[in-house]
């Protein structure tokens, strides 16, 4: 089982920044692809950036040019640099890992969320 634990969460100013982190602990055969989704309250969980273990990062329009996506196979690691944060940025931010098995079938994991509130 695998465990992911996210941290870096919380308040901002507009304009400002926040990296969060998240690392994964326990077993897993192999690793597809880290990332990070967000909710914000009454909108659908959304995507916001992932990255393949083969180095292939995906972001949603929204955050292009905004956020960074970076992750590490061998330590199981995924970091999210955001920059220019905007009011729109609020959200529970959660951690997500697509592992695999000895047998290539897929597994999906999640964080429990972390909170960024970008106010005045």
């Amino acid at each position: 089982q695998v465990q992911l634990v996210e941290s870096g969460g919380g308040l901002v100013q507009p304009g400002g920044s926040l990296r969060l982190s998240c690392a994964a602990s326990g077993s897993i055969f192999g690793i597809s692809a880290m990332g990070w989704f967000r909710q914000a309250p009454g909108k659908q969980r959304e995507l916001v950036a992932t990255m393949s273990s083969g180095g292939s990062a995906n972001y949603a329009n929204s955050v292009k040019g905004r956020f960074t996506i970076s992750m590490d196979n061998a330590k199981r690691t995924v970091d999210l640099q955001m920059n220019s944060l905007k009011p729109e940025d609020t959200a529970v931010y959660y951690c997500y890992l697509r592992g695999f098995n000895s047998g290539y079938s897929n597994f999906d994991f999640w964080g429990q969320g972390t909170q960024v509130t970008v106010t005045l």
